[in-house]
């Protein structure tokens, strides 16, 4: 057959692409997908059944007890509610609300895209859920349903939310809203609000500004609580983003914004519950700030139903209350102390003090950061063991001055040491070997210190992490810990190195009797070698058997410590002092501490005088200065005393006997302590070096040489006093103590 006459091939057929054919199934699933999604939402919205209100929003008390928790410590319910019609609430005030929770509120269908698409996405990386986004959907969940973040109740929300809008009026949804949602301060709605922030139940009365702050708070009382001095500027942003609402809504002028945008208005608030009276105060203050910290609201907080059982031991606190009241000084105004005790290797804090009424001053001495001093220098010693230093071995300068990148650093009264080993160093508490020690012999020596420091469990601060660079550091000349922080970090060598984060709450219970959180599950940390913990304990017990902390030999208890004071310059005294040029610097003393502790107990005492702490502590005391040696000693010895009566005596576990038999040797002559020079016109006290027998205390009438905090005036010596004369009811040490910082 020719070519020709073939029969033509039929064409081919080309097969469509696989990826085509996906795509296409895909389109189909998806729009199954969608017709199926909404057929669901359709049955489960016509089988939602809107509930009645939810009468435990009114009142759930939480209670708190002790720590054997089943004596009582106080409650934290202090609901304040009362109802008031939505005609009483004027437009500026409902304006002020929806600008700053929701400016669709009148026109949404009750429930917001975003937000469903938000909590979509949490749910998807396991997070916890964001709050309901409309008014109508916080109403529902406060109502209706609970606290609880889980997905469950979010959708019930969404579909009750959405029947809700639909169903019931927008006033009236609005109006239940504004008298039911949580301002803080113990106040729930608009009129309690009003009451709590400014003396004005009635809504009628409130100014656009205060409308505006009530509106701010309400978003988050925690976050923008008005008493927390760290929240203002969040606090002044939103407000203006609230004000900025309301003139988008047309209820103020342009002008009306700039004028109140300035400043937030004046707060007139009512006085704090009852609840906070007296010292037990401070112990809820901090149990309410510990829930805030591991996250729940205030609103859980106050009416959770919550059963907290506190760290805090009822004996212990009756002896630490005491011993803080009666073993002080006679002069006592404006005197403050604050106490804090922990059971080493538990973070558990067992007994605080932080004033005698949370109601009549609400600054907690045994939280607030305070200047440590010399307590600072054992995170020195750590860090100095961990990096294989010999204890034992004489290298570290004792005599002043000593330069430090550039500026000069001398002892109290510029005493002279010789050449001392670390052990003498801390027993005497020798400024300048632990300026050489850590400025000049340790590399990154500051940063080093800082980090052992925050490994013991001083929190990290930005203060703190500026020592890094700060070649002062190890004499703690600014605010890097607390009574609090110190007697948790001091616990971590009790623990032979063990870390627990500090606490208030053993266990927290919900009202259905589940325990949802107990402190045993918090991890404990290895923070130090043991080797170094012991060390560390070794040369602290050498600051109680014959250094500046001699006086808690009569525990009668294996017990270890460190004095610690910080000069500068008094409140009082800061005018004449800047219009002389710094002539002022150093002749007062701002902090004045001892933290010493045993195997089962670490406890700190700080002393500090004046409305805001920072004025002169020495005209409280008959001592040349306010020696920590001296009354922080005193108050702490009338705590541990009692507190360990019937505790069986437990020695610390003693360095490598390998390492203890490096015993120190007798110093040569030329490091005998020279005697200072005798007195002159100038201010260079001339009392005699710390005595090594029982000699007589020095001369309490010699002048007190100025002092120059090492951070602020570069160029002057930093001077720190000795512990002194004994106070006349007490029998003389048998050691005067010599370091500086003490």
């Amino acid at each position: 057959m020719s070519e020709a006459r073939r029969k033509a091939a039929p064409p081919r057929r080309h097969k469509r692409h696989w990826a085509v054919r996906v795509l296409g199934w895909l389109t189909a699933l998806g729009c199954l997908g969608i017709i199926l999604g909404t057929a669901a939402f359709f049955i489960i919205y016509q089988k939602t059944r809107i509930p009645d209100g939810n009468v435990a929003f009114e009142a759930n008390t939480s209670t708190v007890t002790w720590a054997n928790g089943t004596r009582p410590m106080g409650t934290f319910y202090d609901q304040n509610r009362t109802s008031v019609p939505l005609k009483a609430i004027p437009k500026r005030v409902q304006d002020a609300i929806l600008a700053a929770e929701d400016r669709t509120f009148w026109t949404n269908p009750g429930i917001s895209p975003q937000g469903m698409a938000r909590a979509a996405f949490n749910i998807a990386r396991g997070e916890q859920l964001q709050g309901g986004s409309t008014i109508t959907q916080q109403y529902v969940k406060i109502m209706y349903l609970t606290q609880e973040r889980t997905a469950s109740r979010k959708f019930k929300e969404l579909f009750i939310a959405t029947k809700l809008s639909r169903q019931q009026d927008k006033s009236k949804t609005l109006e239940g809203y504004l008298n039911t949602i949580y301002f803080g301060e113990g106040a729930y709605g608009i009129s309690a609000a009003g009451e709590a922030y400014f003396r004005k139940p009635d809504p009628n009365k409130l100014t656009v500004p205060e409308a505006a702050f009530l509106a701010t708070v309400l978003n988050n009382p925690t976050l923008f609580d008005i008493d927390v001095k760290a929240n203002h500027p969040r606090i002044l942003q939103r407000y203006r983003y609230v004000l900025d609402g309301m003139r988008l809504s047309g209820t103020i002028t342009e002008a009306e914004q700039t004028k109140y945008a300035k400043a937030l208005p004046k707060l007139n608030k009512k006085p704090k519950s009852n609840k906070y009276k007296g010292t037990s105060g401070f112990l809820l203050d901090m149990v309410r700030r510990e829930l805030l910290k591991r996250g729940y609201s205030e609103q859980e907080i106050e009416s959770g139903g919550y059963k907290i059982v506190s760290t805090f031991d009822y004996d212990l606190q009756q002896k630490m209350v005491t011993a803080a009241t009666e073993r002080r000084p006679q002069k006592r105004d404006n005197l403050h102390v604050g106490m804090a005790a922990v059971k080493p290797g538990t973070g558990q804090l067992v007994a605080m003090y932080g004033g005698p009424d949370f109601l009549k001053n609400q600054i907690n001495w045994a939280t607030a950061k305070a200047r440590p001093g010399s307590t600072f220098k054992p995170f020195a010693v750590a860090a100095a063991i961990d990096e294989e230093w010999n204890p034992w071995e004489r290298n570290l300068q004792g005599d002043s001055p000593i330069e430090v990148q550039g500026q000069e650093f001398n002892n109290e009264f510029s005493h002279d040491y010789g050449v001392v080993d670390l052990v003498d160093a801390t027993k005497d508490s020798v400024n300048t070997a632990f300026y050489d020690l850590v400025d000049k012999q340790m590399e990154n020596g500051p940063s080093k210190l800082v980090d052992a420091a925050e490994k013991a469990g001083i929190p990290k601060t930005t203060v703190l992490e500026k020592g890094r660079e700060n070649p002062a550091t190890v004499l703690g000349p600014d605010p890097y810990a607390s009574p609090v922080d110190m007697a948790n970090a001091y616990a971590t060598f009790a623990a032979e190195g063990k870390q627990v984060e500090l606490h208030t709450i053993k266990s927290i219970t919900d009202r259905k009797g589940k325990v949802v959180w107990e402190d045993k599950k918090l991890p404990v940390k290895q923070a130090f070698e043991p080797r170094t913990a012991q060390w560390v304990n070794f040369i602290l017990s050498k600051v109680v058997e014959d250094g500046t902390g001699d006086g808690a030999k009569k525990l009668d208890q294996p017990a270890a410590g460190k004095t610690g004071t910080a000069g500068g310059v008094g409140f009082e005294h800061r005018k004449a002092d800047a219009a002389c040029g710094g002539c002022k610097a150093g002749t007062d003393t701002l902090t004045s501490w001892w933290t010493g502790y045993t195997t089962t107990m670490s406890t700190a005492v700080i002393y500090r005088a004046g409305t805001i702490g920072e004025s002169d502590l020495d005209p409280y005391s008959k001592d040349p200065a306010f020696f920590g040696g001296n009354w922080p000693l005193k108050t702490w010895m009338a705590f541990m005393e009692p507190a360990l009566d019937g505790v069986s005596e437990t020695e610390f576990t003693e360095p490598p006997e390998d390492e203890l038999e490096d015993s120190p040797k007798p110093p040569p002559p030329t490091d005998t302590p020279k005697s200072p020079p005798p007195a002159t016109n100038t201010p260079t006290p001339t009392n005699t070096p710390p005595p090594t027998t029982n000699s007589p205390p020095p001369n309490t009438n010699t002048p007190k040489p100025p002092e120059t905090p090492p951070t602020k005036t570069p160029g002057r010596p930093t001077i720190t006093f000795p512990t002194g004369d004994p106070d006349p009811e007490d029998p003389p040490p048998g050691e005067g103590g010599g370091g500086g910082g003490q």
